[in-house]
């Protein structure tokens, strides 16, 4: 060493601190790579992208490789500093130089390489990929011997190394990187991706039309007031019953009929032998379970009935559809944003649906409406003017009726 000069130990020090930059950014790129990105560039036969997936594949061997080239480079980084610093000022120069090496390799190895490397992975890691290939091969052997021993340790507090699964989103991950997208997806195509993902934890019941709401004809009335109401019925299909919906007997397929009622022999029975027999669903059934009995039956409609055989509600293809699309069909008028960032929401609004537009957590496992949830909560029908923080959420009543609630005012939330 005393046959250099400091010029030329100055420029290896200064190589020797680039490469410790180089290990400490590659090892921050590599693992903060997009595991999904990452993928997708490997399906795209993106060279660097497929290098650094099989590194990946063992996180333990790249980590050791890493980590036994950065610590060798700093050791050797520091003994070189040593050499310099006696040179310059003798024993007094050891503490200084050591001072001065550390701030160096702080700044210049490791804070601003990992800084980039976090802002910019891809830039450094697909290239750094191509290094690390060769280098695992050529130093396999002493990172086999680094790894036993490290594997054995984490083998003592029953981590496996080698059984390293792949990275995986959970609904609720998905949700959050759906919800984060708002940059990327216009807010229409957003929600129907929420929608979609909330399909698998739906019900029937939750888009249902309630029972009080059905529109049906009953076959107890006169032939003139259902051919009336035939005429001017604005659904397609209409579920026809004696007197009460629990008593219905099929649906009736209004286009079909609408033809006949002209015909001086229409009858009832003319009806009876048009309907289309009933389908009944369990108000449990999931929606996704739901819309591929719609298809395989090749039927468009049915009632939800209780495990008792009541009818709860009705549902209806379309209904299906709204659920996953319906920001992209039609705009809500039950649910309405003020500018200063409430919402005035109709009491038979479903929580579900409440949940979809506003992006909030309202629970959805009791009951289905905004108006049940409330009542629920509060034990009774509450007046109008009764303020409440319905789980962290603030709302006020503004009208109710006998039966329940008919509009709420949900205040912005106070963070």
């Amino acid at each position: 060493m005393d046959n250099i000069s400091l010029s030329i130990l100055f420029g290896i020090l200064v190589f020797l601190l680039l490469l410790s930059a180089f290990f400490s950014g590659s090892e921050t790129a590599l693992m903060s790579l997009n595991r999904y990105r990452l993928q997708f560039l490997v399906k795209k036969k993106h060279s660097g992208a497929m290098k650094a997936q099989k590194l990946l594949q063992r996180p333990d061997r790249l980590l050791g490789l890493i980590l036994l080239g950065n610590n060798f480079v700093n050791i050797l980084a520091s003994s070189l500093t040593t050499v310099i610093a006696m040179r310059l000022a003798g024993d007094a120069g050891i503490a200084i130089g050591a001072g001065l090496l550390t701030f160096a390799v702080l700044i210049f190895s490791e804070v601003a390489p990992k800084t980039l490397a976090a802002i910019k992975p891809e830039m450094l890691a697909f290239p750094a990929a191509w290094v690390y290939t060769p280098l695992l091969k050529i130093f396999y052997p002493i990172i086999w011997i680094i790894n036993l021993f490290a594997n054995l340790l984490l083998r003592i507090i029953g981590v496996n190394a080698a059984k390293n699964k792949k990275d995986t989103l959970g609904k609720e991950e998905l949700r959050s990187v759906v919800s984060e997208a708002s940059s990327l997806l216009p807010a229409r195509y957003q929600n129907m991706l929420l929608g979609i993902i909330d399909l698998e934890s739906a019900t029937s019941e939750d888009i249902m039309t309630p029972r009080n709401e059905i529109v049906g004809i009953d076959m107890e009335d006169s032939i003139e007031a259902i051919i009336e109401q035939i005429k001017t019925s604005p659904h397609s299909r209409l579920p026809a019953y004696k007197k009460t919906i629990d008593r219905v007997i099929g649906f009736i397929h209004v286009r079909v009929l609408l033809s006949l009622t002209e015909d001086p022999d229409f009858s009832k029975e003319t009806i009876i032998k048009s309907l289309i027999k009933p389908t009944f669903i369990p108000q449990s059934m999931p929606l996704h379970k739901q819309i591929q009995n719609f298809k395989t039956e090749k039927v468009r409609i049915g009632l939800i009935v209780t495990e008792y055989g009541d009818v709860q509600g009705l549902i209806t293809l379309d209904d299906l559809l709204q659920g996953i699309v319906g920001e992209i069909i039609s705009e809500d008028v039950n649910v309405k944003r003020q500018n200063d960032g409430s919402y005035l929401v109709d009491g038979s609004v479903t929580v579900r649906e409440f949940n979809h537009i506003t992006q909030w957590s309202l629970p959805t496992e009791g009951p289905k409406t905004l108006n049940g949830l409330i009542i629920e909560f509060m034990e009774t029908i509450p007046q109008a003017g009764t303020s409440i923080v319905l789980h962290d959420y603030p709302l006020e009543i503004l009208e109710r009726n006998k039966k329940g609630i008919k509009l709420v005012k949900f205040h912005p939330k106070k963070n």
